[in-house]
């Protein structure tokens, strides 16, 4: 059974009801777990159709995703909705999700027309030397719920247009809209063989795909626990690997900030799709001398947030996506008061007439936080927002940087100096001027340090370098 899901076995099948996390009464449909034989034969078959997918001109292939994204375009409103009743996104965050979606398959879709190698210069005059990249053969996508359009279509994009096929698993939290999204790609064209979808949870389906010896390589979102098991079966197996994981997304505030760009854009990345972000903002380290001013303009932001149902066009925050994540948000609240931090605003779930018995908890911020408390070190993934106040900035980075993750981290401040220092002294793989923490434009890499990936980058150019590897090729004259 998984969070807002119920599972029953029919004839040796098991089938997911699907509810809406902001009316859990609200069965809105249902899908049922690939058995393992099954996954087994997908895998078998992507590998068979990749020698036919890989030899296809490479403009071929972006062809197709081209296609896909006009299809994602023009069906945006339906597939934001499916999200929106299945996790609980508001409706026009998942519409931008979608073309989100609809423009990380274009750019990919001009990776077709892009070089795939390089003549190199031999020591012999006579020979020719060159490189290609090609592709690695099955990639196996793991996917969470949290975007349901936008992690999968950027991890299926470029593997498919660098010649791999894809098996993939998206989270049981949104399989219905995965399945509209496989359907997308089916219906521009691509083989059925080549993208192959299979449901079910991680330790049956998505072991199943990790251990398999026709899975070339893994690319997987979601926690550090499963993470490392992942990163384990894969050197275990020599496959290849990439982990997008967890992240502590820390905003440091200065004294000669724009408190009001600062307050607006700390709530947005703490509050923004109901703070069910890697790259959510967590932590504010402001320094003294504005602490309470910069506190104010937070609760006049945060005042303004009203929570409900994803489909009301006045509501700012929906439902967390399940009840398993609602009690854990709950908890982490639960666990900030009791060591002692300030409740300054919310900290509550959200009943009565107008919520339905959904999963909503109040936007929350905590001041008087010490970076010790469990609320300041823990990846909560839900709408909280710690507070630590600090002397200066020299005092906010090495706190910001004492820190398990290194996924991204803003910094608010007038002084060039300082913004130079920030951007080559934070120790992220995502760095923002003035900015929220969260955000990603498809042409330029994405990724963290520390424990917040395996290293590789997803997204832009870079996404090249996991879904390819080198050929080198040398041709010598027959006669010399």
């Amino acid at each position: 059974m998984k969070t807002n899901k119920h599972s029953v076995s029919i004839e040796d099948r098991t089938v997911y009801s699907h509810f809406n996390p902001a009316n859990p009464t609200a069965c809105v449909g249902f899908t049922e777990e690939t058995a393992i034989q099954d996954v087994r034969k997908a895998v078998l078959s992507a590998k068979q159709a990749q020698i036919q997918w890989k030899n296809r001109s490479s403009l071929e292939r972006g062809d197709f995703l081209q296609k896909a994204a006009d299809i994602l375009e023009k069906d945006k409103d339906e597939i934001a909705a499916i999200a929106t009743k299945e996790m609980g996104k508001r409706f026009v965050e998942m519409v931008g999700e979608v073309l989100r979606g609809a423009a990380i398959l274009r750019y990919y879709a001009q990776e077709g027309t892009r070089g795939i190698g390089e003549i190199l210069p031999s020591h012999n005059p006579a020979n020719t030397l060159y490189s290609l990249r090609v592709p690695v053969g099955v990639v196996a996508a793991i996917t969470p719920w949290n975007f349901p359009v936008a992690i999968p279509v950027w991890k299926i994009a470029p593997a498919l247009v660098y010649g791999n096929t894809v098996v993939w698993k998206p989270s049981q939290e949104s399989s219905m809209t995965a399945k509209k999204i496989a359907e997308v790609f089916h219906l521009a064209g691509i083989p059925n063989a080549v993208l192959q979808i299979v449901y079910g949870d991680g330790d049956t389906v998505g072991n199943e795909l990790v251990e398999h010896p026709a899975i070339a390589a893994i690319t997987f979102t979601g926690s550090n626990s499963v993470g490392r098991k992942i990163a384990s079966k894969s050197v275990e197996h020599n496959k290849k690997y990439q982990l997008e994981l967890g992240g502590k997304n820390p905003v440091i505030v200065l004294e000669d900030a724009n408190l009001n760009l600062a307050a607006k854009r700390t709530i947005e990345g703490a509050m923004k799709q109901t703070g069910q972000r890697c790259t959510g903002t967590s932590v504010a380290y402001v320094v003294n001398e504005i602490y309470h001013s910069f506190v104010e303009k937070l609760l006049d932001e945060v005042k303004q947030i009203k929570v409900g149902d994803g489909f009301n066009s006045s509501v700012g925050m929906g439902p967390i996506a399940s009840k398993k994540q609602f009690d854990k948000v709950l908890a982490y609240i639960a666990k900030g008061v009791d060591e002692g931090a300030e409740l300054l605003y919310g900290g509550g779930k959200l009943a009565g007439a107008d919520y339905n018995g959904g999963y909503f908890v109040e936007p929350t911020i905590f001041g008087g936080v010490t970076k010790d408390m469990t609320i300041a070190k823990e990846e909560i993934f839900g709408p909280v927002l710690c507070i630590i106040k600090v002397q200066n900035y020299a005092e906010a980075l090495v706190k910001a940087n004492d820190n398990m993750y290194g996924l991204s981290a803003s910094l608010f401040t007038t002084n060039l100096d300082q913004a130079l220092h920030f951007i080559q002294n934070s120790e992220v793989g995502l760095v923002q001027i003035n900015g929220e923490t969260g955000g990603a434009e498809p042409q330029a890499p994405f990724g963290g340090m520390k424990e917040s990936s395996s290293g590789s980058r997803e997204q832009g150019q870079a996404a090249k370098e996991f879904f390819t590897t080198y050929k080198t090729v040398t041709i010598s004259p027959s006669a010399q």
